[in-house]
């Protein structure tokens, strides 16, 4: 009898971590994005701005290395119905079209700026009877954002579902949707340059190599502060920084796959190397490359900094317009290690 109870016991527990375990795993959660404003989309040669049901103007959202756009917008530029079921949570796109297109005043005044949304795994995306899944150019789930009302797709879905090419060009700030060949390419990884997802990385040296080519330097006349590879704009880029002896200092932005020079800064005032005895920054300069990161805050809203001798790191936290922003940065070179941004 014990060991049939114990048995019956396992069994319900296995059974209430079938059911608990799948939904915990699709509860909406809080997440920061940046509202893009500045952001233009262009479908098949015509540049398009979208509005919601009450006619105000929605902008691209920018997340984790990919942009959003309106559901309601995708639904006009495929010609589909879109439906919105709030008992199943399910966004039903479907054909044909009956509905008026949307239309309202543009927001021009608008500036690109970090909001909170909603990430919902639990809404279900229906196209002409078919529920679809979406993933990002890695592989990983993406799922639906809701802000104000308005839900949002990533642009490799948009893509999916309209049978169309997807690029992004960062100078121009540029999400463009073309005809032609069902591909996908993905804002994630295709550039200006017209290069598709394939092609390893050139790695850290032809990164360097490139900067330096470009500024006319060769590498005895330089330090190097930094050479990272991050994602920027839906892309991996390295980012090159080094400085001269007399004092010019350089920042470089190079597609990671292709080598092309994305952006570059120069200072002729430039970069000022560590003064101290210890060989670190000073606690000014420190604030100074932290304060850089964070559009329009001053030294006021400088909350913490603190220099950790044994880890050679200056920490600084930053509390400006909502947010907290929060800094690790190399006291001997002035590469910013860590950020996080956390909504206050």
């Amino acid at each position: 009898m014990r060991i049939g109870k114990r048995i019956g016991v396992v069994c319900l527990l296995v059974l209430l971590s079938a059911l608990i375990l799948p939904a915990s795993a699709v509860e909406p959660s809080q997440v920061t994005v940046e509202m893009r404003p500045s952001v233009k989309v262009v479908v098949d040669g015509m540049e398009r701005t979208f509005y919601d049901a009450t006619g105000k103007e929605v902008h691209v959202l920018y997340y984790n290395g990919t942009h959003y756009l309106p559901v309601r917008a995708i639904g006009e530029l495929m010609g589909r119905n879109v439906n919105w079921d709030g008992a199943s949570r399910t966004i039903t796109l479907s054909s044909p079209r009956t509905a008026a297109a949307t239309s309202g005043q543009p927001d021009n005044a608008s500036k690109d700026k970090l909001i909170t949304v909603e990430q919902r795994p639990d809404i279900r995306i229906v196209v002409d009877g078919t529920k679809r899944d979406f993933t990002d150019a890695k592989g990983a789930a993406v799922y639906p954002l809701l802000n104000s009302g308005t839900n949002y797709l990533p642009v490799r879905a948009i893509g999916e579902l309209m049978g169309k090419t997807v690029a992004w060009n960062a100078q121009t700030r540029t999400i463009t949707l073309s005809g032609g060949e069902p591909q996908v390419t993905d804002a994630d990884t295709f550039g200006p340059s017209g290069g598709g997802t394939s092609g390893a990385l050139i790695g850290e040296e032809k990164a360097k190599s490139t900067a330096l080519a470009h500024a006319k330097l060769d590498a005895t006349q330089v330090t190097f502060v930094e050479c990272k590879l991050e994602w920027e704009d839906g892309r991996q880029v390295y980012d090159v920084e080094f400085y001269t002896a007399e004092g010019r200092e350089y920042d470089y932005e190079i597609d990671a796959r292709t080598a092309e020079i994305l952006s570059m800064d120069y200072d002729a005032e430039g970069y000022t190397p560590p003064t101290q005895n210890n060989g670190f920054i000073t606690e000014e300069q420190a604030k100074s490359i932290a304060l850089e990161q964070v559009r329009g805050a001053t030294a006021s809203q400088i909350r913490k900094v603190e220099l950790d001798v044994d880890d050679a790191e200056y920490e600084l936290k930053i509390l400006y317009n909502g947010y907290e922003y929060e800094f690790e940065i190399d006291a001997r070179t002035g590469a910013i290690l860590k950020r996080e941004t956390e909504r206050r």
